[in-house]
């Protein structure tokens, strides 16, 4: 049985090229070939297991984009701005700028209109958000299929057992489906570590209260590789070209 086509574009970023917006820039710009054929037809469709390349441009242009982290503090969201608060975007200025361990910065934001958060961070939750202009970033963290942890210090009331950190561990579900398997540790008497590979919306806080606990301070430390290490609260510092998640 012979293999049914696919556009162009969604077997480029299956493979993690690229953004499937991205994609479709590229082909615009004459930027791939399928099997050593330009290719610049929007919508053009092949078999997913054709030899695809892409030229030294587009990698350039790719090389270029930029990701940002945030420690982002109570008060505000992650992506637009609603219900009147402001989104974390808005710490990305030049007072805010962590400069230690990172390159200087010339106080250009031609950059800002393309970053887009990669997952959500509540509002009254703090820690480590990511933004980024690179659409590999974005299906890395949140795609359907990534594997990339995120850890989490959540401080709570109301008194732990065994048996809920079981059920934290696996056992709940949310909005009719079951929870992947996390890692819940406890870390002192009013503090816990959970460590996850999914990211439902309110998705601790609503797990907390399956089990008669309430979450009183979230802050995310860590996603895959990147920590939030000594980022200070409301600053923000540029994704490094040594650093991946």
């Amino acid at each position: 049985m012979s293999e049914e086509l696919v556009r162009l574009s969604k077997v480029m970023s299956q493979r993690g090229l690229c953004s499937r917006r991205e994609a479709d820039v590229w082909i615009e710009k004459g930027w791939v070939y399928v099997d050593g054929n330009l290719i610049n037809e929007l919508g053009y469709k092949i078999h997913p297991s054709q030899q695809i390349e892409i030229s030294k441009k587009a990698i350039h242009e790719q090389n270029q984009l930029i990701t940002v982290l945030i420690n982002k503090p109570i008060g505000y969201v992650s992506g637009q701005a609603e219900e009147g608060y402001i989104p974390a975007i808005k710490l990305i200025t030049l007072e805010n700028y962590w400069t230690e361990n990172n390159p200087k910065f010339d106080g250009k934001f031609n950059f800002l209109k393309g970053l887009a958060p990669c997952g959500r961070l509540d509002i009254d939750s703090t820690g480590l958000l990511v933004l980024s202009q690179d659409g590999r970033v974005a299906k890395n963290l949140i795609g359907e299929n990534s594997q990339i942890e995120k850890e989490y210090l959540v401080r709570y009331e109301g008194h732990i057992t065994g048996e809920k950190l079981s059920l934290l561990n696996f056992g709940l579900s949310l909005d009719g489906q079951q929870l992947k398997p996390a890692t819940v540790t406890i870390l002192n008497d009013d503090q816990l570590m959970f460590k996850l590979k999914e990211g439902k919306k309110r998705q601790i806080r609503r797990m907390c209260e399956l089990v008669d606990l309430k979450v009183v301070g979230l802050k995310r430390v860590r996603i895959g590789h990147i920590k939030l290490g000594q980022l200070p609260l409301g600053k923000w510092r540029f994704l490094t070209s040594l650093e991946t998640f």
